[in-house]
């Protein structure tokens, strides 16, 4: 990063056409990590693997955190995936989280300049968090107010969320690029990470077809290696293993040719969900120990 913040955002990010391939991991943050916590892991997702991103999941709702996110940022030369989190209680802690999310963004001086985006909820519309007429309402409203910093705003949802609300058209016209989830070990035909493809192809065209050319990543994306309470597989034959997590990503990663000429915008990039099994249990590149579960080096361009 450069060592005195610039004056505007003009060129300041890459073009979206350059953004396929593998992009960064998505980042648990209910912990919430301290200053050296976030400095040397995030320091690790750039240096280790290459990142431009991290995408945040979960919320910690300590006051200033996500300025700590803003400066562990800038200082590995990460941009995040910001996230308005609504949890699972049906509260209305979100609209604290917005606002204060909201303070962060137009006050913090850095923060345009790392935040690429901001997900209005993960998967609101499968939890049904809010009618998706709401939903969008409250993306239109929350990109007004972020006008001025010129922050993007999306949300972060399955195919089925939207197809379950009968497409909810309206939310995808109102986000201004589509954060795709990615769990095909959930499908009711699942067998292996690496005989995923045809699932992902599923998922990927619908958004394609209902997307209006907008930029697509899959940003909750991966293949669980043990399942847990919340993680439960709708099919006989789907494997929770290391192999089959290693498998989906060697998997995605070979197609990284189709994944650059099928997507609109330059191609579709992808994120791993999720960095560490201490954030996620059986999702992560790291085991609880800090260890590699399998060797990871995916490709950033192709």
């Amino acid at each position: 990063m450069p060592s005195s913040i610039p004056s505007s955002t003009d060129s300041w990010w890459c073009s979206a056409d350059t953004e396929y391939a593998f992009l960064g991991f998505s980042y648990e943050v209910t912990a919430c990590q301290s200053i050296s916590q976030l400095n040397s892991e995030f320091a690790d997702i750039k240096n280790t693997f290459g990142s431009r991103y991290v995408r945040l999941y979960g919320a910690c709702d300590r006051d200033g955190f996500y300025d700590d996110i803003v400066d562990a940022a800038w200082e590995a030369g990460l941009g995040v995936h910001a996230l308005i989190w609504f949890g699972f209680d049906g509260g209305d802690q979100w609209e604290a989280r917005r606002d204060s999310l909201v303070s962060s963004l137009t006050t913090n001086p850095k923060a345009k300049f790392i935040t690429r985006g901001v997900q209005f909820g993960s998967e609101p519309l499968f939890d049904n968090v809010l009618p998706h007429s709401e939903l969008a309402s409250q993306v239109l409203s929350l990109k007004s107010k972020l006008r001025g910093v010129g922050i993007p705003v999306t949300v972060s949802e399955l195919a089925y969320g939207y197809q379950e609300r009968g497409g909810a058209q309206d939310v995808l016209d109102a986000i201004d690029f589509i954060n795709a989830h990615m769990l095909p070990f959930f499908s009711t035909l699942a067998t292996t990470g690496s005989a995923a493809w045809p699932l992902v192809e599923t998922d990927m065209d619908w958004f394609m077809q209902h997307g209006n050319g907008k930029k697509i990543y899959f940003d909750e994306n991966g293949w669980p290696s043990v399942t847990s309470p919340s993680v439960q597989n709708n099919s006989a034959l789907a494997q929770a293993s290391v192999a089959s997590e290693k498998g989906y990503f060697t998997m995605l990663d070979s197609h990284c040719e189709d994944l650059k000429q099928l997507g609109p915008q330059g191609g579709i990039g992808w994120f791993a969900h999720i960095y560490s099994d201490n954030q996620e249990p059986g999702y992560g590149i790291y085991n609880t120990a800090g260890k590699k579960k399998f060797p990871f080096k995916p490709r950033t361009c192709c």
